[in-house]
């Protein structure tokens, strides 16, 4: 079977928002590569969306999987345990502990996890507003969508929850004009103590939920201040903080959680993608006091922490521990962010480069313009890479962001090749349009 194919039988059974952003389809994959089914093999820049930080088909996570699969293959957690969820969970609080005592749940995706946060942190508090923020993305469930910053993603999808409160994300390469960033921070502190002023007030809000680095938005980056500051405010007035750590946990940032950076520790946070290495599964998590709020019935699902799902995620988890999956997600955050810099230097269409660890991007624009994105240099850009057998993605609201979540335990030779064919088809399309670079 060729590509050519493959996709023309893709196209005679699924619906047309199945879409894919690229032809190209992927036959096998190992470590940081795939390949397509005529065998021509990829540097893999997309990682799953952030879902391979230990590599394409991990030996460990492989054998695991298979062993589990011929003992223990589905019971409903809720009505008969089973060791593996049992033991996933106590590794999770072993590495990522909420306060003095820890709880957690397993679900079967990201926006899963986002939903039962949300149901928490309700019953945890019997308030129902939810404050989140533009820019960010956290599913596409109902619940999902409605915290999620991006009309296209929503289209015909309403009505949407209601009790949503959206504010502006503290993005200061669009929105600091010039201000000083301290200033800017504060300032934005001073406007979401407003808000609980004059449109939502406090003992309404059940809690706050983004994401310490946003994925789909484009990588922006919560300042740390601002965090710090944002959960001091949510403390005074009983309001539950819900960190999205779906896309950046797990090594990718440097560390396992993005918010260890910050010196916070949220009430509940949502896990998904890197912690099973393509197994689905998710795990929100919370401090304890927190998390037994919920009531009998309303926590759960039939796939919920299936077996073979946690026997995969606690073999993913224990080999990144062996590897040393965050020191990898260091190393590789220093050679994209000291590659772009430099790169940015000599080309006027990078606006910016910001990057935590190994999640980094570029934000490619008109004229040195914040607002003047540029999605089409970008989607050249991504189309001119894959034909040099480098596989990029987009994000960003206007997607002219390119993300780099490329598995962490790519070489250094195959990422700085990676590196390279982005630079080299980058002046091509630019001295294409006469721009220059």
């Amino acid at each position: 079977m060729t590509s050519k194919e493959l996709m023309e039988r893709r196209n005679r059974v699924l619906p047309k928002a199945m879409y894919t952003t690229s032809t190209l389809n992927a036959a096998s994959a190992k470590g940081a590569v795939f390949y397509d089914a005529e065998g021509v093999e990829y540097i893999d820049f997309s990682g799953g969306i952030g879902v391979l930080n230990a590599g394409h088909c991990p030996t460990p996570v492989s054998r695991a999987i298979a062993k589990q699969a011929q003992t223990l293959m589905h019971t409903f957690f809720n009505v008969l345990t089973h060791e593996p969820y049992v033991l996933l969970a106590e590794k999770l609080v072993e590495i990522l502990p909420h306060g003095e005592a820890t709880k957690v749940m397993f679900v079967s995706t990201g926006a899963e996890a986002v939903e039962n946060a949300v149901k928490i942190a309700r019953q945890a508090t019997g308030r129902q507003g939810i404050i989140c923020y533009t820019g960010g993305f956290h599913g596409r469930t109902l619940m999902g969508m409605s915290l999620t910053s991006k009309v296209s993603y929503k289209t015909g999808c309403g009505p949407f929850a209601p009790e949503i409160y959206r504010l502006p994300f503290p993005d200061y390469y669009h929105n600091g004009h010039g201000q000083a960033f301290d200033a800017f921070v504060e300032q934005e502190l001073e406007n979401f103590k407003k808000y609980l002023s004059t449109v939502v007030a406090p003992d309404n809000v059940a809690a706050v939920i983004l994401e310490p680095v946003q994925g789909e938005g484009g990588f922006y980056i919560v300042p740390p201040r601002y965090l710090q500051g944002l959960h001091e405010i949510c403390k005074q007035h009983g309001i539950l903080l819900i960190l999205d750590e779906v896309q950046s946990g797990f090594g990718r940032t440097g560390k396992w959680a993005a918010y260890e950076h910050y010196g916070v520790i949220p009430d509940i946070s949502t896990w998904a993608k890197s912690m099973g290495s393509g197994i689905p599964i998710a795990a929100v998590m919370g401090k304890a006091e927190v998390m037994d709020k919920a009531l009998p019935g309303t926590l759960g699902g039939t796939y919920a922490g299936n077996p073979v799902a946690c026997a995969g995620a606690l073999a993913s988890i224990e080999y990144m521990q062996q590897i040393d999956i965050n020191r990898k997600g260091e190393q590789v955050g220093k050679t994209l962010l000291n590659f772009f810099n430099k790169l940015k230097k000599e080309c006027p269409a990078i606006g910016e480069v910001r990057g935590l660890g190994a999640m980094v991007a570029i934000e490619l624009v008109k004229n040195q313009n914040p607002n003047l994105p540029d999605p089409e240099l970008t989607k050249n850009l991504v189309t001119a890479c894959a034909a040099r057998g480098l596989f990029l993605i987009s994000a960003g609201v206007y997607g002219n962001v390119i993300r780099v979540l490329c598995p962490l335990v790519i070489s250094q030779p195959m990422l700085k090749k990676g590196l390279e064919i982005m630079r080299e088809e980058l002046l091509k399309l630019l001295k294409s349009l006469k721009l220059g670079c």
